[in-house]
C-alpha cells in the first residue's frame, strides 16, 4: 500500500508540474488567428461566403468564386472574388483622345478606384464601366480588374475555373480568340489613347485603342 502510495504522488506531482506548460501551448493554438474563407470559396449574392460543399447544400446563388484571401488578417480588404460570368465584349471608352485617370501602374491593386475613374470622367463615356456598374443590387459592388488584379487571377485561373464550373458559372477562357481581357489600367504616357488588355492564356499584357471591343470579367473586393 506504502509503494502504491508513493507512486501515486509522483504522478499528480509530475501532472501539476507539467499542466501550466500544457495549458498554455492548447491556447496559443487555439487563439492562432484564420481567415474566414478560403481559396476557391463561393461568394453568394447576399454577401456569405460559403464552402463548395456548404454551398451545394445551401439554397443561395453563386456570385463569385474567392481567388485572392489577404495573408494581413487585419487588413480592412480581406480578399478579391471573379465574378461567374463574363460580360460581353465592350470598349474601354466609347472615343479615344481623353485619358481618365487610372493609376496606370502595373503593380497597384486598385482596380476598384480605377474603374470609379473611368465612369466618372468628363467628356468621354466608358461602356465597360457603365455595364459594370449596373451589375450589383446587392449592396455590394463589382468593377474592372487592374493588372495586377488579372495576374492573381491568372495564377490560380485553373483551380477557379473549376469551382466557377461547379457553381453553373462560365470558366475564365484561354483560347486564343477569347482570352483577352480588358484591364482598368491605362497605358503609360499614352493614357488618352490606349488601354492594357490581359491574356488569360500567356498572362501577357497588350496595349490596345480604348475604343475597341473587348471581354470583360469583374472582380469583388471582400470586406468583412
Amino acid at each position: 500500500m506504502k509503494k502504491t502510495s508513493l507512486f501515486t504522488q509522483i504522478g499528480l506531482i509530475m501532472t501539476f508540474l507539467f499542466f501550466p506548460f500544457l495549458s498554455s501551448c492548447h491556447c496559443d493554438h487555439e487563439t492562432e488567428p484564420k481567415p474566414d474563407f478560403r481559396l476557391g470559396h463561393v461568394l453568394c449574392t447576399d454577401g456569405t461566403i460559403l464552402s463548395l460543399c456548404d454551398y451545394s447544400n445551401s439554397q443561395k446563388e453563386a456570385i463569385g468564386i474567392v481567388f485572392y484571401v489577404n495573408p494581413d488578417l487585419n487588413a480592412d480588404l480581406k480578399g478579391y472574388a471573379v465574378y461567374i460570368h463574363d460580360l460581353p465584349k465592350y470598349a474601354f471608352a466609347d472615343s479615344c483622345g481623353v485619358a481618365q485617370n487610372t493609376s496606370k501602374s502595373l503593380l497597384e491593386l486598385d482596380g476598384n478606384s480605377n474603374t470609379y475613374s473611368i465612369y466618372t470622367t468628363d467628356g468621354v463615356s466608358s461602356p465597360m464601366a457603365n455595364a459594370v456598374f449596373d451589375l450589383w443590387t446587392f449592396g455590394q459592388s463589382a468593377y474592372i480588374p487592374s493588372v495586377a488584379e488579372l495576374r492573381l487571377l491568372y495564377g490560380v485561373k485553373s483551380f477557379v475555373n473549376d469551382r466557377i464550373f461547379a457553381v453553373g458559372g462560365d470558366p475564365i477562357r484561354d483560347d486564343d480568340e477569347n482570352c483577352w481581357l480588358w484591364s482598368s489600367t491605362e497605358v503609360e504616357n499614352q493614357d488618352a489613347d490606349k488601354a492594357w488588355l490581359f491574356s488569360m492564356n500567356y498572362g501577357n499584357i497588350h496595349e490596345t485603342p480604348k475604343n475597341q471591343a473587348h471581354r470583360i470579367r469583374p472582380i469583388i473586393s471582400i470586406r468583412k
